[in-house]
């Protein structure tokens, strides 16, 4: 992602309702296990490694770019530049791998993968992220430079190839999904941007709601997945 829109990111994501209910999502995710040594892979303006911070874990934002490294930094994170098909980590040293909205950018999404294998404690967890279905293709894709949408069969093809075992797997953004595919038809770049806090508040309330639907096997905009490393 070019460091514009790393920066347009970091001013966002306090208060759109996209980026508040995906912290939300990962503070579920991460409900029970005991705080270790963490990493949130393509961190940005590092939300979720606030998260984690704010819930025990000892995490660090790890960033390729110089932007997003900084913006980072400039919040009082502990920040890497680095690669993520070529983690600077040891072996087996962490206890939790967070990588939400990384693997999309990456064109060796299977070197990614392998070397959160290596990274990752047997006991440890990984938890991903990406956008779903290549029929949302779209400008918005292209301006955020992604590579690749996923279908569930894909990531999950991927991860197994990785050495891992998903332990749950399930579509986010459901009941927006009409919506993004109509507005994604016909609007030209990124989706990230201000909106007017009542329309902010809208897209909040029903994202919210999916909370508590059965949605998660239906086809949506995004796909999480929690997964091991197979034994």
């Amino acid at each position: 992602m070019e460091g514009t829109e790393v920066r347009k990111l970091a001013e966002l994501e306090d208060d759109h309702w996209w980026y508040r209910e995906r912290r939300h999502l990962l503070a579920k995710a991460i409900t029970g296990l005991v705080p270790g040594r963490a990493i949130d892979i393509g961190a940005a303006g590092g939300g979720n490694t606030r998260v984690l911070r704010d819930h025990g874990w000892q995490a660090v934002a790890l960033e390729y770019g110089a932007d997003g490294a900084e913006v980072a930094h400039g919040r009082g994170l502990a920040t890497l530049r680095g690669d993520a098909t070529r983690l600077p980590l040891a072996d087996a040293s962490l206890d939790l791998v967070v990588a939400f909205d990384l693997l999309e950018h990456l064109h060796d999404d299977d070197a990614a993968v392998a070397e959160v294998r290596r990274v990752l404690k047997p006991t440890g967890t990984y938890l991903v992220a990406v956008p779903a279905d290549p029929k949302l293709w779209s400008s918005h894709d292209e301006a955020v430079d992604h590579v690749r949408r996923y279908t569930r069969e894909g990531l999950l093809d991927l991860l197994d190839r990785g050495g891992f075992e998903v332990r749950d797997v399930r579509s986010w953004n459901v009941l927006l999904r009409p919506v993004v595919a109509m507005r994604r038809r016909t609007s030209s770049g990124s989706d990230l941007e201000d909106l007017h806090p009542v329309v902010n508040l809208g897209l909040r309330t029903i994202i919210t709601a999916e909370r508590y639907l059965p949605v998660g096997s239906l086809p949506g905009v995004s796909l999480l997945v929690r997964a091991q490393p197979r034994s």
